[in-house]
């Protein structure tokens, strides 16, 4: 009998991107992951609330995937399998409210403290490695120049694995967060910082409660899924119905006989009647 091998979680999922790096002995991985995408060394790291209280009763609680406080300024960290417009809108929102709180010190608003937002993206992203968002003018210099977003396409990252080109080194750290068992060991034996990822994933994956976390987090997306296919074939069955009824009342108002009508639409006699 074929042994079933378990599923082995990477840091594309949110959940293991926090059980690994959210932790005092991860911090010199997760600074090594931060300096991939910012080009300055980060220490320093201070763990913040992930929860935002807001300020209106109607409006959802804000929950960070990752907020730090470092030595360069506050850094919010958002894990986003998908990443369509609802994501860079909630993300953008995250970002611009921790900015507000953050910029107004004592009785001035300063611009000393840098707000930093790095999204880890695996789809819809632009065709490189980072993008970097600025607020700027319509002369392209920086309008506020503490407020930084970064978008990481994280697929491209990945696929330096298989390229093996001059950017290999540069974001090999990015790269690891999705690589699997088999190709996290190969490149650990090169670099230190990749074997103690790699080890610290492979606990976080043997965790009893973590893995019960992630089956019943998949349930309910793939209980989700079912019921948006459901939905979305039943509102084609419903446009199709509605489009069938308006052929069959125009083809009524030209006198067309009504085997006719029914051999077209697929609309029953009764059904065809009812619209007289």
């Amino acid at each position: 009998m074929l042994e079933t091998k378990e599923k082995f979680y990477t840091c594309r999922s949110d959940r293991a991107f926090k059980e690994v790096f959210m932790r005092e002995d991860s911090k010199d991985i997760l600074s090594k992951v931060l300096e991939a995408v910012l080009e300055v060394e980060v220490k320093d790291i201070k763990f913040l609330n992930l929860e935002r209280n807001v300020d209106n009763i109607y409006v959802r609680r804000k929950y960070f995937d990752m907020f730090l406080d470092t030595n360069i300024g506050k850094i919010q960290v958002e894990v986003n399998a998908d990443y369509d417009m609802s994501k860079k809108l909630r993300n953008t929102a995250f970002i611009c409210d921790t900015y507000s709180h953050l910029t107004l010190k004592g009785e001035k608003y300063t611009d000393e403290i840098l707000v930093i937002q790095i999204n880890l993206s695996y789809e819809n992203v632009k065709d490189k490695y980072i993008n970097k968002i600025m607020i700027r003018d319509e002369d392209n210099d920086p309008f506020v120049r503490n407020f930084i977003i970064y978008d990481i396409n994280m697929v491209k990252c990945k696929n330096l694995w298989y390229t093996k080109d001059k950017e290999f080194d540069k974001y090999k750290y990015l790269m690891m967060l999705d690589l699997n068992e088999e190709k996290l060991e190969d490149l650990s034996k090169k670099d230190k910082v990749v074997s103690k990822y790699m080890e610290t994933l492979e606990e976080v994956n043997k965790d009893p409660e973590f893995r019960e976390y992630m089956s019943a987090e998949e349930d309910a997306r793939k209980m989700e899924n079912s019921h948006l296919d459901e939905a979305r074939a039943e509102g084609k069955s419903q446009g199709k119905n509605e489009r069938n009824i308006e052929v069959a009342k125009n083809m009524l108002n030209e006198d067309i006989n009504l085997s006719a009508i029914v051999k077209c639409t697929g609309l029953t006699e009764e059904e065809i009647n009812s619209l007289k």
